[in-house]
Order: C-alpha cells, then structure tokens, then sequence
C-alpha cells in the first residue's frame, strides 16, 4: 500500500481513533473480545496511571487516504532499563490491517522515536509492560479456537508475519494452559492432603475486610518472588495499589489465597473469574447499558484465569505451588468454577510447567515476543 502515512497522536480526536481501530480490525471475528475503551484511556493517560511515573509513551496512527489503517505504541520503561542495566525499547497496542507496507511504516516510527532517546533494541509487543498490561504481552502465533481470557491478548493470525517480515526475531514464548475438570485430579487431592497433615501449612483466602493490608502482603511476595524471572521490572508501591483498586471490583476471594508457613506468608495465587465472557456483550462501554448487560451475562462465568502464583525464595521445591493450585481449584467450585486458564508462563518455566502436566493442564496458546537491533 503506498501513501502510507505515520504521524504521532495529538489531541482528543487522534486517541478515539486510536482507541476505536480495533473495531474495524477484527469487526466479523466471532473470537474477539472488545476492550472497555475507559481502561485503556486511564491506562495511556500521565495524569491516572503511574506507569508514566518512570516510562514514557508516545502513540502513532497510520493513515491511508483519510483512513485509519494502523496504530502502535512506543515505549520507554526507564525502570526496566534501570533494573536490567539495559537500553530496550517497546512497541505494542499494534493493530493494523493485513499490509507489510503499513506495518512496516509504524514499526518504523515506533523504532525511530526509541532510537532517538537512546534505545539499542526494540521488543514487543508488550502493552504496556509486563506488570501494565493493557493486555498480555505477545503476538499470537497459536490458540485462536477460544477467545482470550481476561486481561489477555487476541490478534489475526496474519500480525505474526507482519512483524518477523519487519525484521524482528523471537526472543520468548509465553504459553497459556488450559486446565478443566469437574472433580478435584486424585493427585492433586493426595498432595493438598498430605502437605496440610501437620498443621504447619495453612492456607487462606483473601479477606476483603483488610483489603489494603492484604495488598501489602502482596506487594512483599511479588518483589521477592519474582526478582530472577525473565523481564521481571519491581512493582512501585502506587502501581500495586493502581492494580489492586482496578481489580478490587471483580475479584473473588476464594480464587486469591495465600499460603503461610509457621506463620509467614511465603506464596499466593491470583485467580479472577473469566470476565471477558461478560465483557464481549458490553462492546467497550459501560455506560449507559453496557453495565446491566456485564450483570446478565455475569452469571454464565463457569471459567477463570490464574494470573500468578509465587512464592518467595527458599520456599520453592516444597509442592506450595502444587498446594497453591489445588486449593483455588477445590474453593473455585463452590462459586461455580470448574475450568479455566493459567497464562501467562515463561517457555522455560520448567517448573511450573511440569507441575501444570503433573494435573492435567495442556498448552493452550502460544503468544511471541520478538526482538530486533535498532541501528545506531
């Protein structure tokens, strides 16, 4: 497609179109599930989101004789760089229509404006990092038989070719498990049995009452618990509460539990049930209907998504994860949950991929990070 042209988003007007670009891309995708437009607004504005706080974003359109044809972000997390010791730049929020020449034209802005401020390499898609996540980071490569789970993502089967065709080359795999089972796996119920006997491990599901408290508990498993994982960047204190008040309003408190040791919160694992079966009625808006309809379908959620599960070092190797896992399985059924999805999981989490085998999860989807130098 000639005449491409790429300009950086300015204005009111330039975000809704960039906001709104989704609907034409997967308009007639029976998969798709729209986001809720307010969502992403708080999560690009500086003046609501923290992650601005030590990042800096800048939007780019791509336009085709009057017509919105594309859009990606770009993006510098100075404390990644600060934690890595590195220079890597991001793109995401990539969407564009099946043409190289248009995902040429904004990769190419995107790579541009990070190569001025210094960046040596450009990753993505990562939207907006791996602890802001507009969406999962990754392109799908593998999975497009469901629609995505909540806060994960879904693209055409065409953007994995748009982007290597770019010059990008993959650096990491991030695998969902798919896990479904109307009774408790016989193995899972043996280790949640055995590993309760003496009283020394307890388990416990979040207390809404001391909401703020239980954050904090978080906030001193997380950092702890994932310093050594791949891409891992700290969580700030304002971006663990941003994150708890966001999902405050959907979260169930028999799928957030906490394991303790002799008395220590050593580990937690995060379930939230599946909204996005709710939020693909609600077409991205809230107002003025879009929140009954969100109560009605509501209540078909019979699935939800394991978002994480740590635990800190030195307790790891016991079976706490298998632990964790088992007793979300064993409470999700009492508020009608049986099956769901655990994503997203580093390729080589050995670990817990083989504690995810060990009771019957299978690998599901398959979403790619890629990477390419930037030319000084």
């Amino acid at each position: 497609m000639g005449g491409v042209e790429v300009r950086r988003v300015e204005g009111r007007a330039d975000l809704e179109r960039f906001l709104r670009l989704p609907w034409r891309i997967y308009a007639g995708d029976p998969m798709w599930v729209p986001p809720l437009l307010s969502d992403v607004r708080a999560a690009l504005d500086p003046a609501k989101h923290p992650f601005h706080e030590h990042a800096e974003v800048a939007l780019f359109l791509a336009r085709h004789g009057g017509d919105v044809v594309g859009r990606i972000a770009a993006v510098v997390n100075r404390a990644h760089n600060e934690f890595h010791d590195d220079k890597l730049g991001f793109f995401g929020l990539f969407e564009c229509i099946d043409d190289q020449g248009v995902a040429d034209a904004l990769l190419g802005a995107a790579e541009a404006w990070l190569g001025e401020r210094g960046m040596t390499t450009a990753q993505g898609p990562m939207n907006l990092s791996t602890n802001e996540e507009v969406c999962s980071p990754g392109v799908l490569i593998d999975g497009w038989h469901r629609p995505p789970a909540v806060l994960m993502g879904h693209n055409p089967e065409y953007y994995a070719g748009l982007i290597t065709r770019a010059g990008y080359a993959k650096v990491k795999d991030l695998l969902a498990y798919w896990l479904e089972s109307e009774t408790t796996p016989t193995r899972l119920q043996r280790t949640y049995d055995r590993m309760l006997r003496d009283g020394r491990v307890k388990l416990r599901s979040l207390d809404m009452k001391r909401f703020d408290d239980e954050v904090a508990v978080v906030r001193d498993i997380y950092n702890s618990a994932w310093e050594r994982n791949w891409g891992f960047v700290p969580m700030t204190g304002a971006e663990l509460d941003y994150m708890a008040q966001h999902l405050k309003p959907i979260a169930e408190p028999k799928l957030c539990v906490f394991a303790e040791v002799d008395g220590e919160p050593v580990g937690f694992v995060l379930g939230l049930p599946d909204y996005n079966v709710a939020l693909k009625h609600v077409n991205g808006r809230l107002l003025p209907f879009g929140f009954i309809k969100l109560l009605w379908h509501k209540r078909k959620i019979t699935h939800c998504r394991t978002i994480t599960l740590g635990l800190k070092p030195g307790f790891r190797g016991r079976g706490l994860d298998g632990l964790l896992i088992a007793h979300l399985f064993i409470e999700a059924k009492k508020v009608g949950i049986w099956k769901g999805e655990c994503s997203w999981i580093l390729e080589d989490n050995r670990e817990m991929r083989r504690g995810l085998d060990r009771i019957g999860g299978v690998p599901d989807k398959t979403y790619r990070l890629d990477e390419k130098p930037l030319q000084s």
